[in-house]
């Protein structure tokens, strides 16, 4: 479980994010394919600002040819035209942005999803899905803030900000000192504030993850909850954890709260200190009646950004509390994808345990537990090998290591001879198929399913591979063939059916290899049967190992490998083991090797 997940019953306020924190420049890696894009959209602010600015001092030489009764009609129609100009650059640079953060967005999640697909099989393990999905979803999407309401704008902000302060101090510096003064209380004020939203959005973002979790375990047991009337203790479960997204997000929202009238004290502040000052100096001769109306609007066209600026500050604060949750996945290393040049032979011994030991990585403060104690075992090529033992003896853990996906504590492993450390993880799996005793059935039709395994195949392949494994029924069932659905889970098969789509589905790429935690069972007699001719069939011409849960699975067995509490306490056939093997004699008594 991942150390930031806590069940939601709990305090939400009872752990604080401990992940790596982020910055703008964690930004630039996801914007490198848009840079074409921004830099129009700079360019378009520098325009934008430079016409807003040039509507002012248009307005002052109005007001001075009013004054002297001279023609203004073209300063009129000038001013018409900037203010029109000046719409349609921002129109555009809007359209512009939003485009572009949508990109964004896009960039980021296609990153991040190619990150979780090829993350270590123990993250998985570490963490909860919902939170996952909702680092894709949620988090990824305030990243758009950034720029529809950040970068780009932010510098044409402070262009036109960085501007009217220039004509400001030209028109009237003593006026500027006064305003700068109640502008920069209010910055210094505001900055602070961002802080803390930065931590509260981070804290926010965490808790929707949370509350993402609770609703995806629910469900994905939506029918044994409905069966048990658990309803309302699921319901109540979920409550709480949006109840805890919702506190946190209030806390925001108090936070942001303050920023808005922090801005509004200081723009009407600053607009009373220059109606009040300006209009003294006008009386005193010190400066011109459009000279003070220049001045007033150019006030506008400073603290217009700058409130802007505010509201940015905020999103993007809030958008980086998002940045690195999006980081704390991003910074995980990958599974090792590398091509080796290795390529495996043709040996006796398909696999190879030498003294083999695993734990699993302990938590803080806790001790390892020894799932796998010196494992020894050889596995003939082309042989039909199964694992027994009750559960919890380290059947499972066995297919994870010849998988790869963990290392053995100490020991090694041999795929023909060789140790499987000297093939690419990707080398070693095209040499095995892998059937999990719960596989999933993906969402999508019989063809989705099939061809995951191979996308190439053809129609005439997917047929065989069906017939294989007792699935022509399906076929004859369906008007729509191999573009069957089969519903989320694969709900609209039945449980043997699922398992032998599964077993198709890792045939399909003709591993020499196949892992197969075979579970019967749950199934009646028609599917247990059909489970076993599908079982025989696919055994021929290959090394197939079964993690065994009913006696009829293992009597026809090459080799049967019994294990206890880590430990390999039996090897030989039926046979020699019922005479051997007390704990053998025992599970085959009782007809179920659990």
């Amino acid at each position: 479980m991942s150390e930031y997940y806590q069940d939601p019953t709990q305090n939400p306020r009872s752990r604080e994010y401990k992940g790596p924190r982020a910055n703008l420049k964690d930004l630039f890696p996801y914007l490198k394919d848009h840079r074409k894009a921004l830099y129009l959209a700079l360019g378009l602010s520098i325009i934008a600002s430079a016409l807003a600015l040039s509507q002012p001092l248009v307005v002052g030489q109005l007001i001075s040819a009013v004054e002297k009764q001279l023609d203004i009609s073209s300063l009129a129609l000038g001013l018409v035209a900037l203010i029109l100009v000046a719409a349609i650059v921002n129109a555009f640079q809007y359209y512009l942005l939003y485009k572009t953060g949508e990109g964004v967005v896009l960039t980021t999640r296609k990153a991040l999803v190619g990150r979780m697909l090829r993350l270590p099989i123990a993250e998985y393990d570490r963490r909860r899905v919902g939170d996952l999905v909702s680092r894709v979803g949620s988090d990824s999407t305030l990243l758009k803030s950034v720029l529809t309401q950040g970068l780009v704008d932010a510098v044409g902000g402070l262009l036109q900000f960085v501007g009217a302060i220039a004509v400001m101090a030209f028109i009237d510096p003593i006026l500027l000192v006064s305003t700068l003064a109640v502008v920069f209380t209010a910055v210094a004020a505001i900055a602070l504030t961002g802080r803390k939203i930065r931590s509260a959005t981070t804290k926010a973002q965490m808790r929707v993850g949370e509350m993402s979790s609770a609703v995806e375990r629910a469900l994905s047991a939506i029918r044994t909850i409905r069966a048990s009337r658990a309803e309302a203790k699921e319901a109540e479960v979920i409550g709480k954890a949006a109840h805890a997204a919702y506190d946190q997000g209030i806390a925001i929202a108090k936070l942001s709260a303050a920023v808005a009238p922090i801005a509004q004290i200081a723009f009407n502040t600053a607009f009373i200190v220059v109606l009040g000052l300006g209009g003294l100096r006008v009386a005193s001769g010190a400066t011109e009646i459009a000279s003070l109306v220049t001045f007033v609007i150019l006030l506008f066209f400073m603290i217009g950004p700058l409130i802007s600026a505010f509201g940015a500050y905020t999103s993007v604060m809030g958008a980086l509390g998002a940045m690195a949750r999006i980081n704390e996945i991003m910074v995980l290393e990958e599974e090792e994808t590398s091509v080796s040049d290795t390529h495996v032979p043709v040996s006796k011994t398909a696999i190879e345990f030498q003294d083999v030991s695993f734990n699993y990585e302990p938590a803080e403060g806790e001790d390892a537990v020894a799932i796998l104690r010196g494992v020894n075992l050889s596995i003939p090529r082309g042989a039909r090998v199964a694992l027994v033992g009750p559960s919890g003896a380290g059947k499972s853990t066995i297919f994870s290591l010849i998988e790869r996906f963990y290392e053995p504590t100490s020991g090694r492993l041999l795929l023909d001879g060789q140790p499987v450390t000297e093939f690419s993880r990707s080398e070693l799996r095209s040499q095995i198929g892998y059937v999990e005793q719960d596989a999933p059935v993906l969402a999508g039709s019989l063809r989705d399913n099939l061809l995951l395994s191979k996308p190439e195949a053809s129609d005439a392949e997917l047929q065989e591979v069906l017939r294989m494994v007792n699935l022509e029924e399906v076929l004859q069932r369906e008007t729509r063939g191999l573009d069957a659905e089969v519903g989320e889970n694969g709900i609209m098969l039945s449980g043997g059916e699922r398992q032998r789509l599964a077993i198709a589905r890792a045939l399909l790429a003709a591993p020499p290899i196949l892992l197969l935690d075979e579970s019967t069972s749950a199934l009646d007699g028609p599917n247990e049967q059909r489970m076993r001719e599908a079982i025989d069939a696919v055994a021929k011409d290959r090394t197939l190992i079964v993690i065994a849960h009913r006696l009829s699975t293992v009597v026809d067995s090459d080799q049967i490998i019994v294990l206890q509490s880590g430990e390999v306490i039996g090897v030989g056939t039926h046979s020699e083991l019922v005479k051997t093997t007390p704990l053998y004699a025992e599970l085959a008594k009782h007809q179920l090797l659990l």
